[in-house]
């Protein structure tokens, strides 16, 4: 009684197991559901453009539908030109690089990847990884935060040190900020993941078979002559539980020369179902999905890389918009000394020639002018690498647009002071821990490691696994004339009891289990020692260790960042209100001076000179307001709120189409 209960419990279960797999809807790709996860941030959904695959079953076979890199400029660029001039304002100048920076082109297409790695990971396959780095803008003719080199050549007016030691290279050097927290080295793969992918396999064989005989014993023949047909299909597929599941039907049908055979031609069918449940190690939906969960966690940390790099971009554009400025007003400064240098040859030429000014004081004069050329030479030179260096950040490839290429930017804003916030910094430092887009990175990070680290857990335990075996199989054919017994044969020449029929036949008796077989068991491996999964589970609970410690590195540095800013911007803002403060007392000076030389008092040398201290001093208050400019801008940058700061829109960031129009305001250009 036990036995048969056994026997019936048996045959449930592997017809429960093969009823599974029979409702499965062949053809349909069943990945387990996703775990649910929290509602991903406004607008990180990559490009379609950028899309690298072909969705559902018909895009199994077909290629990539990636269009090909565009590396022409948005039309923007030729809208603001006029007259060979581009006329650039600063919400132009950020449109543009918006949409031409090469640096963002490269993140839209690092979001796709992270995209393909979770179809990747819900299919079962092991994740490649994303890139977590991501590009400084050039640094320029000016330092981030640096006065300018605003010294006169002449030395006969006020200096103001600057930033004098950048080489050509380090104006256009980009450098590289790197947001992987994890370390150096990958992390274990732990258990392995089920293919979630359905598989399915057809086999479709004609063969023919001439095999000489020892013996006629066996097949009653010298020689046995057989011609087959093989005709296969299988099925296999992992679930989120871990569960394996593998069906086959096999078909066979063979006609040969043996006497010895009952029945000839004859089919041989098959139905095999094969199920394989791990109980203890790649057991649990949660471990099984965990690939799943790290490459959503990736496109989110993608799209955060994407934002920290149009941060980046975007105060970039605003450092090298502003050294322009700073750089072309103080051209212009340096036109107006060369313009009083010459005035005053003109003078000593005349007084000279007229014998009232010794012919040295002439040749001063003459060397002031030449100084002051100097000056103005570097000036110009200064701005015309300056906005080199802008149309590389704004422009996909303006070298080869010589329109573009040999237009001068004329810069249409002015700079203008913006307050600094009036929150304590203990507020600014939790909005930037809030919106840093390389902090929430690096949060997501740590949360990958976790649960990798769940992975390497569960490779410490033992495999133990219920296997379920089920085979239903058929054979049919006509009798064969060359059998010489007859005595079982009825119904006929041909005709042997049982084995009457073909495939159909055959399907049948698999249909009625006519001829079962099915086993059920559990599989144990217990490995001793386990050396390798503990080593490495240690070394990812030891990474692990690294990562956390590594984001308070991140959490400390973006602490500092906020009051370094700070202090920058309160230095910046002291700088400025002093060299204001310097232009009036200078403008003053040369009032006074002008009414002693009115009254006989003073000399024509002196007022070109106090004419030169205003023209200095001014330049140095353009410089000292452009310092005060980037440092207020680096203080939204660190504190992650910089594209919101000057109006940018991240999903019109990600589309690379900013729907702003823009057009040339014409201003003077300096001659």
């Amino acid at each position: 009684m036990v036995a048969a209960l056994k026997s019936e419990l048996m045959k449930r279960t592997l017809a429960l197991g093969l009823c599974c797999v029979l409702v499965t809807p062949l053809g349909a790709q069943t990945p387990p559901p996703a775990p649910p996860a929290p509602a991903p941030a406004a607008a990180v959904v990559p490009p379609a453009a950028h899309t690298s695959y072909q969705a559902g079953w018909k895009g199994s076979w077909l290629s990539s539908s990636l269009p090909a890199v565009n590396l022409r400029d948005s039309t923007r660029i030729h809208d603001l030109i006029k007259s060979g001039n581009i006329y650039l304002s600063l919400q132009d100048a950020i449109a543009l690089a918006l949409e031409n920076n090469l640096d963002l082109e490269l993140e839209r297409y690092g979001m796709g990847i992270a995209e393909t790695d979770t179809l990747r990971a819900r299919g079962g396959g092991a994740l490649r990884g994303i890139v977590l780095t991501a590009n400084e803008a050039p640094t320029g003719v000016s330092g981030p935060g640096a006065p300018l080199v605003n010294s006169a050549a002449t030395g006969s007016t006020p200096q103001v040190n600057g930033a004098t030691a950048f080489s050509d290279s380090a104006f256009v050097q980009q450098a590289q900020d790197n947001l992987n927290i994890g370390g150096t080295f990958a992390a274990s793969g732990g258990t392995a993941i089920p293919q979630f992918d359905p598989i399915f396999t057809g086999q479709f064989q004609l063969q023919h078979l001439t095999t000489p005989q020892t013996s006629t014993l066996v097949t009653g023949t010298p020689s046995l002559v057989a011609d087959t047909i093989v005709g296969n299909a299988g099925y296999t597929q992992g679930f989120d539980t871990g569960l394996q599941v593998s069906a086959g039907f096999q078909n066979v049908r063979t006609h040969n020369n043996s006497s010895r055979n009952l029945i000839d031609p004859f089919i041989n069918s098959g139905l095999s179902v094969s199920v394989t449940q791990p109980l203890l190690r790649g057991f649990g939906k949660e471990l099984n999905t965990r690939y799943i969960r790290i490459a959503q966690n990736s496109e989110k940390a993608s799209a955060h890389i994407f934002r920290f790099q149009a941060s980046i971009t975007v105060g970039g554009v605003i450092r090298l918009y502003t050294d322009l400025v700073s750089l072309t007003e103080d051209l212009r400064v340096k036109r107006e000394t060369l313009a009083t240098a010459r005035r005053l040859v003109e003078d000593n030429s005349s007084k000279v020639e007229q014998g009232t000014l010794a012919p040295i004081e002439l040749t001063r004069a003459q060397a002031q002018v030449a100084a002051a050329r100097q000056d103005e030479i570097n000036a110009a030179g200064f701005v015309r690498q300056q906005e080199l260096i802008l149309k590389d950040v704004l422009t996909r490839d303006a070298a080869s647009d010589p329109l573009v290429h040999e237009a001068h930017i004329i810069p249409t804003d002015t700079l203008a002071i913006r307050e600094a916030p009036a929150e304590p910094v203990e507020d600014l430092i939790k909005t930037a821990l809030q919106f840093r887009p390389d902090f929430q990175a690096a949060k997501l990070q740590l949360t990958n490691s976790e649960i990798t680290l769940k992975g390497a857990l569960n490779n410490l335990k033992p495999q133990l696994d219920v296997v379920a075996n089920l085979t239903n199989n058929g054979l049919a054919g006509a009798g064969n004339p060359a059998f010489v017994t007859s005595a079982i044969t009825t119904g006929g020449p041909g005709s042997l009891l049982g084995y009457g029929g073909g495939l159909g036949s055959a399907l049948e008796q698999i249909l009625r289990r006519d001829y079962p077989s099915y086993s059920i068991g559990l599989n144990l491996t217990l490995p001793v020692r386990n050396r390798t999964a503990q080593a490495d589970l240690a070394r990812d609970e030891l990474q692990l260790r690294q990562t956390q410690v590594r984001q308070k590195q991140l959490e400390n540095e973006i602490k500092l960042e906020v009051e370094d800013a700070l202090i920058a911007l309160q230095r910046t803002r002291a700088a400025w209100e002093a060299a204001v403060e310097t232009s009036k007392l200078q403008a003053k000076s040369l009032e006074i001076e002008q009414e002693r030389f009115n009254n006989g008092l003073s000399t024509n040398f002196l007022i070109i000179q106090y004419q030169n201290y205003v023209a200095q001093a001014k330049s140095t208050e353009v410089a000292a307001l452009g310092a005060y400019v980037k440092a207020r801008s680096r203080l939204d940058s660190v504190m992650g709120i910089i594209l919101r700061a000057n109006g940018v829109a991240i999903d019109e960031a990600i589309k690379g189409k900013i729907s702003r129009v823009s057009a040339p305001v014409f201003t003077p250009a300096i001659k």
